[in-house]
Formats: structure tokens, sequence, C-alpha cells
């Protein structure tokens, strides 16, 4: 298998305000953009050929990664007119696939952070004579997701939705978002209309027949479809806890990119990233955070589990936890901000102004 569609046309709209002027999959994480550490563990599977299916902010991709030679890679875009959904952004693009009708082809989310071995999943399809074959993950709590139920052979045999009862939990399998079709099924899909692959493409196929394979792999997955959810996969991208040969420096408690600079006394730790040009003031104490581009963190801030915006600037003695901070906005000296809460683009919060405990 050479070939792969990579789906990143979403809105992001549960990670606003970080999606405002940014398409989600282009969100840094641990220092670059969330797709390049996805093309890069494709790249290392042996994938050669991507082509991105776009919507949301579609001429941000190919200016940053062009062609893809600089990746090893053949990069195309296909831009949606209008939102066709999962499936129908597979059979937007197919046209582009050079594959033929029985070869393989990798399918997967532009938000999913994943150890997946790529390469057996492949085999299984291939052994099986599968015409999909679905990553499948176990989760604590599956009441949040589709489920998945297999037989004994790892043969798909339903599509759940979310269970609403104890009763219906019959299996912990969720649909984790990465599959590998058989070329020919992807001309299945209606054209032109919204169709999702979920609730749509492979209900039908199971009722028509066709044979879908589960491969569960328990490997690390993460959804970073929330704020909190993305810091801390870009945390556990620097702390080595998931694979990325993308990651550009060594693993540790924190990355610096070459042109920020940290105050000697600050502390970094549980996996903070430092953007190009960002600084760090004396003092402060950040842990399990993401500092953009060029933002500013004056002495003394207190900045845990948190995201800060390119441009922002984060006013000295003041604490952040749980907190995203949208692009150039200004938080001034000694506010108090805790988890949940959101500060759009631009934003001007006076000093002192917020505050969830005392100011002595």
């Amino acid at each position: 298998m050479t070939e792969a569609i990579l789906l990143v046309g979403g809105r992001g709209t549960r990670l606003r305000p970080l999606t405002v002027h940014t398409p989600k999959p282009m969100v840094p994480a641990a220092g670059v953009p969330f797709l390049t550490h996805q093309l890069a563990r494709a790249r290392a599977a042996g994938i050669e050929h991507i082509v991105l299916a776009t919507s949301y902010l579609a001429e941000v991709f190919e200016p940053y990664f062009g062609d893809g030679s600089s990746l090893g890679l053949h990069l195309e875009y296909v831009t949606e007119e209008e939102p066709l959904g999962t499936g129908g952004a597979i059979r937007n693009v197919a046209s582009r696939l050079h594959s033929g009708p029985d070869e393989p082809v990798l399918i997967f989310n532009g938000d999913i952070l994943t150890g997946l071995d790529i390469p057996a999943l492949v085999r299984t399809h291939e052994t099986t004579g599968a015409d999909v074959s679905l990553h499948l993950t176990p989760v604590e709590d599956p009441r949040a997701y589709g489920l998945v139920p297999t037989d004994a052979t790892g043969r798909v045999t339903a599509f759940l939705e979310k269970p609403q009862t104890p009763e219906e939990i019959v299996t912990d399998q969720i649909n984790a978002g990465a599959y590998v079709f058989r070329r020919a099924v992807i001309d299945t899909i209606p054209e032109g209309r919204p169709v999702s692959v979920e609730r749509e493409t492979f209900p039908e196929l199971l009722a028509t027949g066709a044979h879908l394979q589960g491969m569960v792999d328990s490997t690390y997955w993460l959804d970073l479809g929330t704020p909190q959810a993305f810091v801390r996969g870009s945390a556990d991208l620097v702390l080595g806890r998931a694979p990325s040969p993308a990651v550009p420096g060594r693993c540790g408690d924190r990355l610096i990119l070459p042109t920020a600079s940290v105050a000697p006394d600050a502390k970094l730790t549980g996996g903070t990233v430092v953007g190009e040009g960002a600084h760090v003031g004396e003092g402060a104490r950040i842990s399990g955070s993401t500092i953009l581009a060029g933002a500013v963190i004056e002495p003394g801030a207190v900045i845990t589990d948190s995201l800060i915006g390119a441009r922002a600037r984060i006013g000295e003695r003041t604490i952040l936890t749980g907190a995203v901070i949208g692009d150039g906005a200004t938080i001034g000296p000694d506010n108090e901000l805790r988890e949940g809460v959101r500060v759009w683009c631009d934003a001007r919060i006076p000093g002192a102004a917020l505050r969830f405990s005392s100011d002595e």
C-alpha cells in the first residue's frame, strides 16, 4: 500500500478560538502543525502519495507543505466547495488515486493522535481479504462513542450508536478513525452529496454482505477534538508517550524551539512547548502547556495544562489552569483563570480583573 487519503476539512468548532485563524490540523502540537506528525508517521509506514481532502481554511495547507517533497511524500490537495462529510470527502478525492481496483488505500482523520501500527492494519486487510478494515480501540467508557462489535475472527458484526443504557454496552471497542479500503469500494460511495462513512457507508456495506474487518490496537490513541485533549496530546508527544518522528527535538520535560527565549530561573515541566520567538520571563512556572509563536509570558506567571495562542501576552503573576488563550489576546497581571475558560483572539483583560480567590 502506497496511497492514502487524509481528511482535514473539519471546522474544528470544539477547538475555538484555536481554530479561528487556523484549521485544526495546522494548530501546532509539539512544535509543528499537528498534521506534520500524521504525515511523518504515514511516510514511515511506506506511504508515498497522500491526497488531502480540505475544506475549512483550505488555502493554508499547500503554502506550508507544498508538494510534500520535504517529507519524502507526494501531496495533492482537493477542496470541497460544500462540506461533504467523511464519506463524501473520500469520494470527492477518489479521482486523484492511482491504485488499482483491488489495491488497498489508507484513510485517516486529521484530528486523531495515535500510535497505530499501520503496516499491521494493512496486513490484517490483506490476509483476511476484507473490503474495508478498521482500526478499533478499546476505551474505558464507551458511552460517548459508537460501538463496533466483532466476532471471534475480528469480522465486524454491527455498528451501534452511542449506548444510552448499560445493557447497550456490548463491547468496549470503538471506531478509531483509520481505515484501509479496497480501492473499488470507494467508488461505491455516492458522489456530490454529504455522506457519513460511519453512519451510512459502513452500515450499508455490512447490510449488503461486504467483509468489514476490525483490528483492535490498544496503543496510544487520543481524539484531539477539545482544547484540553489537544494540550494533552502535545505534551504527550514531547514526553515521548505518543510516538512521532516529527517532534523537532529530543523527548523530555520540555521543548524549546530555537528562536524562543526562556529566563534561566523559569521552570518548564510536563511536556511544555515554547514556540518560535516566544518569551518566558523570570520566575515563571509552566507545566504541561503549549506556548505558541511570539507569545510573551511575563515574570512570575504560573501556567498549567493551558494553551497560549500566537502573540498572546500573559501578565506578571497571572495564574492560568486549563485555559485557552486566543491569538493576540492580552491577560493583564494578577488575574486567575481556571479550567474551561476560553479567551478569544485579540481580547484584552485588565490587570486583577478576574479571580477565583482572594488577591491577598
